[in-house]
């Protein structure tokens, strides 16, 4: 019994000898720098020190429970509930780290500190290339893409609109620009509840003068949108087409709203009011419009283990069972196909030639393993562009089923983020759960440019964006458009 009692008192003189574990309370803290002569240092401890909430190192040893603050070089305890007045955590040093790194990337950009993605192209070595003969006409178009995508810099664009009040207060939740880039369809968050519905008239987006004009209806609905896009009824983007959640007793629908009754959105003195129609579909996940000649008129809307194909002028509709939700869905223009990704990962095609009758109508089955959130099909349709709710962006050969490109860097765990391909200027755009938006090079999936929101990282706040090389229509110049929170800005090449 003394035996053992000597050695408990033994093993608890070490335990307090031992300078690391002399921290009894939040209060207390301790500096690691009185421990510099018991352990090797390398040059770069006091540049580039660690935290114990993300990667260790070995100039700062990870304590369970401690989290070392670099800037005062101690460490504090980690507390575990969030009763306390200003509690430490690891949310809030990781959302500290992630604020300042944003406030960091935001002064370079207001400095112009931007870093080309290919080091040695800039405009006077590609200009000299071209004329050598070392760059093609396609090759030099990208390049110089890519170069001004790299410059491109932030512009609050002024809005107007008939009800000033409503702009201050009511919050983008996303924007859709039209076939021709000169109009844009916006989906905004009422104080109150719900959604309401606008387009804006990109015609007046001008450098310097960066203005536009909302028009808004009294379309307002408090069911939440799951889904939009440009529908092509009686001419191209005559319609938006909407997927409308259910809420309590009323179903969930699929809407085709006349672009028309918004003001201005048609020419003057010509009064075209269009169709308005509802279809009562419910829960539908995505839906999209079809320009295929074999599938006129037609629109798709996926449901829970359901697509369901819908003739708007006949009312007919065809069923095609599945395996998993259908969060995404974009038809082919060339060949009769409609792809969807689903929940579980799947990627498949429809062959809308053969019905739903049997197993003939899949034409193409690819998988990720993770949710499927956007899919995208390239114009000469042997290519498809997917990404998925784990951050993986890739693109697919068709005829052999395989992944050919992967695009690194992209944030996602569950939400539902869209990806925008524009092969005309050979980039890729998505904006991640962290609110970056990222662009990267179609060619190579070289990480071309990272830009911060204007605000704060939040999961209520991601910003949604519109990128083409017209913006405004035929006349207007290229750039991104990005709306967050009640403002949009517009990042030009000029």
């Amino acid at each position: 019994m003394s035996k053992n009692w000597q050695s408990r008192r033994r093993h608890g003189r070490r335990f307090l000898q031992n300078p690391w574990f002399r921290l009894h309370d939040s209060n207390e803290s301790y500096n690691p720098g009185a421990l510099q002569s018991t352990r090797d240092s390398s040059p770069g401890d006091d540049e580039s020190p660690s935290t114990s909430s993300s990667t260790g190192s070995s100039s700062v040893p990870d304590l369970p429970g401690y989290y070392f603050d670099p800037e005062k070089k101690r460490y504090f305890r980690l507390l575990p509930g969030h009763n306390n007045c200003n509690p430490l955590t690891r949310e809030s040093i990781l959302q500290r780290e992630m604020e300042k790194k944003r406030l960091q990337l935001l002064e370079e950009e207001d400095n112009q500190k931007k870093k080309i993605a290919r080091l040695g192209f800039n405009a006077t070595s590609m200009l000299r290339k071209s004329q050598l003969g070392f760059l093609n006409v396609t090759n030099y178009c990208r390049l110089a893409h890519e170069l001004r995508v790299s410059c491109m810099q932030r512009k609050k664009v002024h809005i107007h609109s008939s009800d000033p009040s409503a702009l201050a207060s009511d919050r983008f939740n996303l924007i859709l620009a039209d076939t021709n880039s000169d109009r844009l369809f916006t989906v905004n968050d009422v104080k109150v509840g719900g959604s309401k519905y606008g387009i804006i008239n990109l015609r007046g987006l001008k450098i310097p003068s960066l203005k536009v004009h909302m028009h808004e209806n009294l379309y307002f609905t408090n069911r939440k949108v799951n889904s939009v896009c440009w529908a092509s009824l009686n001419h191209l983007d005559s319609h938006i087409l909407l997927c409308l959640m259910g809420l309590a007793e009323t179903p969930g629908c699929a809407t085709l709203l006349p672009a028309s009754l918004f003001v201005s959105s048609h020419p003057a003195g010509v009064d075209r009011p269009g169709m308005l129609c509802s279809f009562r579909i419910p829960g539908a996940w995505s839906c999209a419009w079809s320009l295929n000649i074999q599938a006129n008129n037609c629109f798709s809307t996926g449901l829970s283990r359901r697509v369901l194909l819908t003739n708007v002028v006949t009312g007919h509709q065809q069923s095609f069972g599945t395996s998993s939700d259908v969060l995404t869905q974009q038809f082919a223009l060339l060949a009769p196909l409609l792809f969807n990704g689903c929940r579980s990962g799947e990627i498949f095609a429809i062959d809308l030639r053969c019905g739903n009758q049997g197993n003939g109508w899949r034409a193409a089955r690819l998988f990720h393993d993770s949710a499927v959130t956007s899919v995208q099909i390239l114009q000469e349709e042997q290519w498809v562009m997917a990404s998925d709710m784990a951050g993986k962006i890739k693109l697919w050969d068709l005829r052999t089923t395989k992944c050919i490109r992967q695009y690194e860097g992209h944030v996602n765990e569950h939400a539902y983020l869209p990806l925008h391909v524009h092969e005309e200027e050979g980039i890729v755009v998505a904006v991640g759960q962290d609110c970056y938006t990222r662009i990267w090079s179609l060619n190579d999936a070289q990480l071309l440019r990272t830009i911060p929101s204007p605000y704060p990282a939040s999961k209520a706040d991601i910003p949604s964006v519109a990128f083409s090389s017209r913006l405004g229509g035929f006349r207007g110049g290229p750039g991104l458009l990005m709306a967050v929170q009640q403002d949009l800005y517009c990042f030009s090449y000029g």
